[in-house]
């Protein structure tokens, strides 16, 4: 790995992302296993807001989750059940590091 904080960090070999920095989370949605980048980081601050009702929660975790991934339209109502799973499975104690910052998601 190189670079460094400021200018970001890259793999030595291909210039991709280091596989150590790979913040992509796996579920199933759909049947299918499907990659949701950042989505400990969502799923905790979501958890940190402290919406009431069912709705609420999955219409932010949607949004927060388009900023960074990309929600096929005619699949948006299976992506809603699937992230509304994750966020009643998510024990935030689960997260081990969340570096990501970006306040801009608030």
């Amino acid at each position: 790995m190189s670079g460094d904080p400021k200018d970001g960090y890259y793999c030595s070999i291909c210039g991709g992302i280091p596989p150590d920095q790979v913040k992509i989370k796996k579920i199933t949605i759909d049947g299918k296993e499907t990659g949701i980048d950042r989505l400990d980081w969502i799923l905790l601050d979501v958890y940190n807001k402290k919406f009431t009702n069912d709705e609420q929660i999955t219409d932010e975790l949607v949004k927060r989750v388009q900023r960074f991934n990309y929600i096929p339209t005619k699949k948006i109502d299976e992506y809603r059940k699937a992230l509304l799973r994750e966020f009643k499975r998510f024990k935030p104690g689960d997260v081990r590091s969340l570096e990501f910052k970006d306040d801009s998601v608030s």
